[in-house]
C-alpha cells in the first residue's frame, strides 16, 4: 500500500523518485498495529530527522532575517513557529491528513485532523524531503510553507508563551496565580492526549488537549486568554 504520490509531488513542489521513502513519511504508528505484514516502519524515525532540520532551517533564517534580537528572543520566535499548532497548521492547510495511513481506529476517533499526528507528519515528510533532495530543497520548502507567518508571529508578539502570558495577567487583574489540572486522558502509553484544565482560584478558565501535559497546558492558556482579556 502507498500513497497517492501524484498528489504529493504536487503539494511538495518536487519529483518523487523513492515512493517507499514518501509513503514511510505518512505511515502512523497505529497502521502497523492493523498491519502486521506491511513492510514500511511508521514515519517516527524520520520525524526525528525532520524535527533536526527544521530547527536548523528555522534557526538560520531568524538569525539572519533578525540581527539585533537577543538569542531568548529568537528562542521564543522559533518556538512560536515550529509548535505543534502551527506545524499542525500549515500541513492541514497542505493536505496531509488525506494522505495518512492510519488504523480504522485512528481514522474513526479524528485521526486525520488530530493536531500532533499533523505536527508530526509535517516532521516527517521534511526529513524525507531531506533524505531525497537535499537540504536547499527543504530550506526552499519550509520558506514558502512555513516561514511566511514569521512577520506576523513578530508583530502581533504571538511569540511569547501563553503560559506566561496567563499567569501574569491572572496575577495582576485577580492577584491569583492559576493552577493546572489533568481532567482527562487517552490512548496507548506512547501515544497519549491529555487534556487539562486551568483554574483561577476556584473558577476554570479553560480547557486545552495535547500530546504532552504541557502542550495541553498551553492549549488551555492560549484559550484562558482570551476569556480574561475579556473581563
Amino acid at each position: 500500500m502507498s500513497i497517492d504520490i501524484n498528489k504529493l509531488e504536487q503539494i511538495l513542489g518536487i519529483d518523487i523518485k523513492d515512493i517507499t521513502l514518501f509513503t514511510t513519511a505518512f505511515t502512523h504508528r497505529s497502521f502497523l498495529n492493523e498491519h502486521p505484514d506491511y513492510e514500511n516502519p511508521s514515519n517516527e524515525r524520520l520525524e526525528f530527522l525532520g524535527d533536526a532540520v527544521l530547527q536548523l532551517i528555522s534557526s538560520e533564517y531568524l538569525y539572519e532575517k533578525y540581527p539585533s534580537s537577543p538569542e531568548g528572543d529568537l528562542t521564543n520566535y522559533r518556538a512560536a513557529i515550529v509548535c505543534t499548532t502551527s506545524l499542525a497548521e500549515e500541513a492541514r492547510r497542505l493536505g496531509y491528513g488525506e494522505l495518512l495511513l492510519l488504523s480504522k481506529g485512528e481514522e474513526a476517533t479524528g485521526g486525520r485532523d488530530r493536531e500532533y499526528i499533523l505536527a508530526n507528519t509535517f516532521e516527517a515528510v521534511l526529513g524525507a524531503m531531506y533524505l531525497a533532495k537535499g537540504l536547499t530543497a527543504c530550506k526552499e520548502f519550509v520558506a514558502r510553507e512555513l516561514l511566511h507567518k514569521v512577520n506576523r508571529i513578530v508583530a502581533e508578539q504571538s511569540y511569547k508563551d501563553a503560559k506566561s502570558l496567563f499567569q501574569e495577567l491572572a496575577q495582576e487583574k485577580l492577584a491569583v496565580t492559576p493552577v493546572y489540572k489533568v481532567i482527562d486522558s487517552w490512548g496507548l502509553d506512547h501515544e497519549k492526549t491529555f487534556r487539562v484544565a486551568v483554574y483561577v482560584g476556584e473558577k476554570e478558565y479553560g480547557t486545552g488537549e495535547g500530546g504532552s501535559k504541557q502542550k495541553a497546558e498551553q492549549d488551555a492558556a492560549e484559550k484562558a486568554l482570551d476569556k480574561l482579556k475579556s473581563l
